[in-house]
């Protein structure tokens, strides 16, 4: 009986710290882009790619971007990475590209055995991630604004504009078509 009590007591007391931590700290939330919003311009920063060769987002002008920040063990990174497979394969013709941006603290050490081994499942068919893959760091997070979590992906126009910011797992049918509303 006594057991009861406490284990009820642990509950209702966890619920309590719960609901009070929901009010003092609400979840972060970054508003989508409408026709109010004012888009901003694309930071200029240099990144490397997997071979050691600079890239910006200034190399993309006049395609439509997607910045998507992710790391291997990110779990729900590794769901949308076949929703990014499928934008670079859909859209790519159109002028779409995704940048994906790593943020693996051991950078190629991580992501080289990563892209070796996985494959995702795109329109039935196994396939390996198929756009660019950047090296991130918490200071390149910053030049775009910093992110809060992984995955983040941020949506910049053919002129380099950014108009939307999404924290975590996109939506796969709200993405597509803002991108499609950009080509």
């Amino acid at each position: 009986m006594k057991k009861g009590i406490f284990v009820a007591a642990g509950v209702i007391a966890l619920l309590a710290v719960m609901i009070w931590a929901d009010r003092k700290f609400p979840p972060a939330t970054v508003p989508a882009a409408s026709a109010s919003a004012t888009p901003t311009d694309a930071p200029t920063v240099s990144l490397k790619d997997l071979n050691g060769k600079d890239v910006t987002l200034q190399q993309f002008k006049g395609e439509v971007v997607l910045v998507n920040f992710w790391a291997t063990w990110c779990e729900p990174c590794k769901v949308e990475i076949p929703w990014m497979i499928e934008f670079q394969q859909k859209y790519s013709p159109r002028g779409f590209t995704i940048l994906g941006v790593s943020m693996d603290e051991d950078g190629r050490k991580a992501i080289d055995p990563f892209l070796a081994k996985e494959r995702f499942d795109v329109g039935g068919q196994k396939v390996a991630m198929s756009y660019p893959i950047l090296l991130g760091s918490d200071a390149i997070a910053d030049k775009f604004g910093g992110i809060i979590g992984l995955p983040t992906s941020m949506l910049f126009t053919r002129d380099g504009k950014k108009v939307k910011t999404i924290v975590g797992l996109v939506n796969h049918d709200d993405i597509s078509k803002a991108i499609e509303s950009l080509l």
